[in-house]
């Protein structure tokens, strides 16, 4: 099993809480993910001996799209500078993106006591590795105005004020729309939706049979979960309380599934995503008219379709209710039982927590660069702005109107994540019915979190 990590003096999570741990591959902000997989290895086994290894998803590898390429050379060149001022060497190690997201190597190298030194994590894994003892303690390393320059980005990646997970991103959701249909459909900037209602009315003015008038995401994952969240949370509603108490069986929640529901059963959202959730396939290709997204498209559509025109708004929000958005992005992770879980912790702060030039810099070349992001530094949203990363107006209003009214993505563990999972599923594409699915799902968090031994849930 998974033991118990130490860093610093400090235990990696409260004693009392089982050595077994449920561990599965890493899902978040842009990905689908499998059924949750128990991790089984026993032991205390632990990798020593050689160079760090960094598991990720984006390099080193060479792609026909320029935006990977240039995500690819961000961390190479990041390990590079790294290996040639340090005496501890590191090893980029790419794991193709399906393989790191569903797959089963993470977990079970983690099982084994042979999982990476550093690696990527969404906050919807965080309790899993925390839990789990896997994640080192940063704060030994960060000094007190880093910290404080991260600000209530840090939140969701921090247990009893130390900090486990340093992100390297913030990444609102919003609704892009083709600028195209909607001229020819007659509709002006005036006719952009605030409402549910209006939002609904657009969506089924612009369907076709071969155009779905509004897309939400229909494959069962973290990220279809993540998506979810800000309809309920926009009507007031929550999975827990600030207590960490079940609130999932409420009106607001009730509303949320209705909403996704109604859009699939009057034909407005399609019952699966269309072009295979290319987004920028589906739009050029004439197949989507409205289709919740994130602020990462933004420069899939710079890389594959600068000339297309598309906009994106606010996700408009129920009668009664307040705008909402969710805020996903990957952090940077240390193996607390690793081969040097120093060593992979200083990496990690050096790269994206120092308050050092090149560590902003880096994290500023990551988020207007490389990439299209909201900085989750204060410093580097400062510098990133100064440098017209912000300019252009679909990234200024991710800036100025999305990015503000955002709320992290949750870190529920597995348990609470499928029971969510199955209601939306139940509701959205079963036909089965809002109440019963609701009930269902709260008396499974219910029953799961009575028995919790774990971080705090909120």
């Amino acid at each position: 099993m998974l033991q118990h990590g130490n860093d610093a003096g400090h235990p990696a999570h409260s004693s009392g809480t089982p050595r077994r741990r449920f561990l599965t591959a890493m899902a978040g902000g842009g990905a689908a993910v499998a059924a949750p997989a128990l991790l089984t290895g026993c032991g205390s086994a632990q990798a020593k001996g050689g160079n760090l290894q960094f598991w990720n998803f984006y390099g080193p590898q060479r792609s026909p799209d320029p935006a990977i390429n240039a995500q690819s050379k961000w961390f190479t060149d990041m390990v590079d500078k790294w290996n040639a001022t340090h005496s501890t060497k590191i090893d980029l190690v790419y794991l193709p993106q399906p393989t790191y997201l569903n797959g089963f190597k993470l977990p079970s190298a983690f099982a084994t006591g042979e999982g990476p030194d550093i690696f990527l994590c969404s906050p919807g894994d965080f309790l899993r590795y925390y839990n789990g003892g896997v994640l080192a303690d940063l704060t030994p390393h960060m000094e007190k105005a880093a910290v404080d320059d991260f600000g209530s980005t840090l939140d969701s990646r921090k247990v009893d004020g130390k900090v486990y997970a340093l992100p390297m991103e913030v990444e609102p959701l919003a609704m892009f729309y083709a600028q195209d249909v909607w001229e020819k459909a007659g509709l002006s900037e005036a006719d952009i939706p605030t409402t549910w209602g209006q939002m609904l009315d657009v969506g089924d003015k612009l369907r076709t049979k071969t155009r779905a008038g509004l897309v939400f995401e229909t494959n069962p994952g973290y990220y279809q979960n993540f998506t979810w969240y800000p309809w309920m949370w926009q009507g007031g509603g929550d999975v827990l309380d600030e207590r960490g108490e079940v609130a999932f069986d409420s009106r607001a929640s009730r509303q949320a599934l209705a909403l996704w529901q109604d859009a699939v059963h009057h034909g407005i959202a399609p019952r699966t995503v269309p072009a295979a959730g290319d987004v920028i396939g589906g739009f050029k290709g004439g197949n989507v008219a409205l289709w919740q997204q994130g602020i990462w498209n933004v420069s899939s559509f710079k890389a594959f379709a600068p000339d297309f025109p598309y906009g994106v708004f606010r996700l408009p929000v129920p009668p009664g209710g307040k705008y909402v958005t969710a805020l996903g992005g990957w952090s940077f992770c240390a193996n607390a039982q690793g081969r040097n879980p120093q060593a992979a912790a200083e990496f990690c702060v050096w790269a994206l927590g120092s308050m050092k030039d090149d560590s902003i810099d880096r994290m500023v070349d990551w988020c207007v660069g490389a990439k299209s992001d909201v900085a989750p530094r204060d410093t580097a949203l400062e510098r990133g702005a100064a440098k017209g990363g912000y300019d252009s107006e679909v990234m200024r209003k991710f800036k100025d109107e999305i990015f503000p009214g955002g709320r992290a993505e949750p870190r529920y563990p597995p348990v609470v994540y499928k029971a969510i999972s199955d209601a939306i599923q139940g509701t959205m594409l079963a036909g089965r019915g809002v109440d019963g699915e609701t009930e269902r799902a709260a008396r499974s968090i219910s029953a799961y979190t009575k028995s919790y031994k774990g971080a705090s849930l909120v």
